[in-house]
């Protein structure tokens, strides 16, 4: 531990870290300075006036407080949130558990805008679904920090964007004290649509199944993806016609009566929906870039 920066906190247990840049160049765009994952001490509390670099973290267990340029936050799992520069913070753990939380620590003339873009420095904390999701990408960051190659700050790089728009897409509430009850709703009536979508045709069918209304799933999908609930289903059932048409190397009108619709015709206007193109102008293009050159 004595050879930490000094900005990092001694008051935890269980941590894993990687320092990939400490010295980062004041002229790059991004720059991924050092993060990590670490278990809090019980009576573990961290405040600061303000911090070299932006920092972003995301609690996966546990319980605890944050203070952000004065206002108090709860933070369970799945809650983000950054500083940075000029932003006063007070980060505490609630006893008698022992808060568990990742870390990344950026640098870079576009790491503010980057950070603002996430939502996390509006002053306030923000609530994310699917927390395995951010954690893989974390975890990401770290293995190819340890790769220690030349490509490594790049790749690093790469990965903090796409962290932090899986941040934006997995977000749920600002400043909220808990996942709203509609959200989980939402992501009831989705897993049920994405595990049976091969016996589903019409929103009513889930709807029915879920015991709410038609018109409640799709404001339900309005207010929480980015995708209206029939489009939704119907692009599971393409993405499945597409398998049984490329793959199973089934003929239209099969794929049509497989899938349940009442003739090929009323398949490829849905397909085509979907993708652009007729099914069977798709299956002529694959087979046409399957044939061997000729001599």
């Amino acid at each position: 531990m004595g050879s930490d920066p000094e900005f990092i906190s001694r008051q935890t247990k269980e941590s894993k870290r990687f320092y990939l840049d400490l010295n980062p160049p004041p002229d790059q765009r991004l720059s991924v300075v050092c993060g990590g994952v670490e278990r809090m001490l019980p009576d573990y509390i961290v405040e600061r006036s303000g911090f070299p670099y932006f920092g972003i973290e995301l609690v996966t267990e546990g319980h605890g407080w944050l203070k952000l340029q004065g206002k108090r936050f709860r933070l369970s799992r799945g809650v983000v949130f950054a500083y940075g520069p000029g932003i006063q913070h007070r980060i505490e753990n609630a006893p008698p558990g022992a808060m568990r939380k990742y870390y990344l620590d950026i640098s870079g003339w576009e790491a503010p805008s980057l950070v603002s873009a996430a939502g996390l420095l509006s002053g306030k904390p923000v609530i994310t679904s699917r927390v395995g999701e951010l954690t893989e990408l974390w975890d990401t960051i770290d293995r190819e920090a340890g790769e220690n190659t030349r490509f490594s700050p790049e790749i690093c790089q790469l990965v903090t964007r796409t962290l932090l728009i899986k941040i934006r897409q997995r977000q749920i509430t600002t400043g909220e004290k808990s996942i709203p009850k509609s959200f989980q709703t939402y992501e009831h009536v989705r897993a049920f649509i994405e595990k049976n979508y091969l016996d589903l045709s019409t929103i009513e069918q889930v709807a029915q199944a879920c015991q709410i209304t038609p018109i409640y799933v799709s404001r339900l999908f309005k207010k929480h993806a980015s995708i209206g609930a029939y489009q939704f289903l119907i692009r599971l059932r393409m993405h499945h016609a597409v398998e049984l048409l490329l793959h199973e190397q089934m003929k239209v009108r099969d794929v049509a009566d497989v899938m349940g619709f009442a003739d090929p015709f009323q398949f490829s206007r849905a397909f085509k929906r979907v993708y652009g193109v007729a099914p069977s102008n798709l299956v002529s293009r694959h087979q046409s870039s399957s044939l061997p050159e000729p001599r």
